[in-house]
């Protein structure tokens, strides 16, 4: 069973179809004005004094506010068709697929069972799903969910007056689940809402989700931000960063906004806690984001990624010993640079620890994963590094993300060959490791590749090192940040600990290598 489940309500021929609808519109009652070549995308709330914040609880209704926002949010339907693969039906008695033995398969069956042949099956197979979206401006630019419009061949959008009117896809980007559609002869004084500042949120905000959930129009709920940058959501989501939030969200609300009590638009609602699992768990992307994403999806249809050539990791509390840096440090550890890279080419190195990008504080190995995504190629990247414990400042233009490069962010790397030890080898009781000098036959046992380092030929199981994560077949680069090139370079460095003292270790495994922090003694 799934943890999350998408949000957008989906049926197929003649299933029961759950309206989809999220009823929230602009921070102002009026509507905008007509559409012109030179309107703005979108009305960002930063460009205007803010409103004021409606007061809990002694405000006793939140209807005029309500009342505000319904306009501006629309329902969106869509429909799919998916072809049918056919069965090419040979001669009678005769194989489809050729050879000429006896066809016993589905057409035989019925016959022999029902005195007929098998029912023909249709072409094709018509799906349609129902979700919500929000009107960016008077040109009929509205955002959703990349999931409520995917593969679809037939689009309307119904206003909250009931009007009806068809759409197109301008752009879609699935890895954060953002999708721009326009209406198509969008008609004048559109309702339009106002983006916020989802940066600016705290845990604890109230949100207001406005929608149809299972069919219910203009359903009205209230919560709080429950969390913040909550990442992995979505398989394999390398730029999950979503909002948490215990306001309820059903299926029906996909696609739809999460305001602030100022009206303004501070997520998109995307995903929720399968309900056998949990309740009052739900998930929305955040504007900022989006706005981020939006002049490239309504120019480009798609988005282009900046890449820099580096895997990092979190900053553990031992790798921060380890490094000397001091306690509660935040950042992104770089654990590889790509050779002839951008980074490579600006001179970051591993070890480097990434605290800021472009004047803005980078926490962990994600922000600055999305950070850099959201750089434009061909723009610079200024990037604000710790090495050795001293700030350096570094600037690098960014090129395009390959395609095939999206896991490069984490710095997760596979396990070595499992293989027979011989040679001379060096103990490490502090450690809990035994390492070899690689030699032609030892680089031949474990698999790694001659060169500079030590192999790990075992691992005290339950020691430091295997507490760690050293593998046998490891390959030790540096030690303490000292090159390692001989087991008695390691000995030396290693000689000079005490007990609780941090060994950072820099070990390579299979085509990459990352820093490890071993502590000191403390055996099984």
């Amino acid at each position: 069973m799934r943890l999350i489940t998408r949000i957008v309500t989906v049926s197929l021929a003649a299933a029961a179809i759950f309206a989809c609808t999220r009823d929230g519109s602009a921070a102002t009652a009026s509507a905008a004005p007509a559409a012109s070549p030179s309107q703005q995308l979108f009305r960002d709330a930063a460009a205007a004094a803010p409103g004021p914040e409606a007061a809990i609880p002694v405000q006793t209704s939140l209807a005029p506010l309500i009342d505000k926002l319904r306009p501006a949010v629309v329902n969106i339907s869509t429909t799919t068709v998916t072809k049918h693969p056919r069965v090419q039906r040979g001669p009678r008695g005769q194989n489809p697929h050729g050879g000429g033995t006896p066809d016993e398969g589905f057409e035989d069956f019925f016959e022999r069972y029902f005195g007929r042949p098998a029912p023909e099956m249709p072409e094709e197979f018509k799906g349609s799903s129902l979700g919500s979206g929000f009107l960016l401006n008077g040109e009929g630019f509205i955002l959703t969910n990349n999931h409520v419009v995917k593969d679809a061949t037939d689009i309307r959008v119904r206003l909250s007056d009931d009007r009806e009117f068809g759409a197109k896809i301008v752009g879609r980007d699935p890895l954060t689940d953002v999708a721009l559609i326009q209406l198509v002869n969008p008609p004048k004084n559109l309702p339009t809402v106002v983006l916020g500042d989802s940066d600016a949120l705290r845990q604890g905000d109230f949100v207001l989700a406005l929608g149809s959930p299972f069919g219910l129009r203009d359903t009205a709920t209230l919560g709080i931000v429950s969390a913040k940058h909550r990442p992995g959501i979505n398989p394999g989501g390398t730029y999950d960063d979503f909002i948490q939030t215990d306001a309820a969200i059903n299926p029906g609300n996909s696609g739809g906004p999460l305001f602030n009590l100022r009206g303004e638009v501070v997520g998109i609602n995307t995903a929720i806690v399968s309900p056998q699992i949990g309740q009052g768990i739900g998930f929305a992307v955040p504007i900022n984001m989006a706005k981020a994403l939006l002049p490239q999806l309504k120019e480009k249809g798609k988005v282009t990624r900046g890449f820099l050539g580096v895997s990092v990791s979190d900053l553990s509390p031992d790798l921060i010993q380890g490094f000397g840096l001091q306690p509660g440090t935040k950042g992104a550890l770089v654990q590889n640079v790509v050779p002839r890279s951008p980074a490579d080419k600006a001179g970051l190195q591993p070890g480097d620890v990434v605290v800021a990008l472009n004047d803005k504080t980078v926490e962990t190995a994600g922000a600055l994963t999305r950070g850099v995504a959201l750089v434009s190629p061909g723009q610079t990247a200024n990037l604000t590094v710790l090495r050795g414990g001293q700030k350096k400042q570094f600037a690098v233009k960014v090129v395009q993300r390959p395609e095939d490069g999206e896991a490069v962010g984490r710095g997760e790397q596979g396990g070595g060959e499992e293989g027979g030890g011989q040679g001379a080898r060096d103990q490490s009781p502090k450690l809990g490791v035994s390492i070899a000098p690689i030699t032609p036959d030892v680089a031949r046992q474990f698999g790694v590749e001659p060169g500079d380092g030590v192999v790990v030929v075992d691992v005290t199981e339950g020691g430091p090192a295997d507490r760690a994560g050293i593998r046998r077949g490891d390959v030790i680069l540096e030690a303490n940040r000292q090159k390692v090139t001989r087991p008695e370079d390691m000995r030396s460095a290693v000689a000079k600990l005490k007990e609780g003292d941090m060994a950072l270790l820099r070990v390579r495994r299979g085509d990459a290598a990352v820093f490890i922090a071993v502590p000191v003694g403390g055996g099984k």
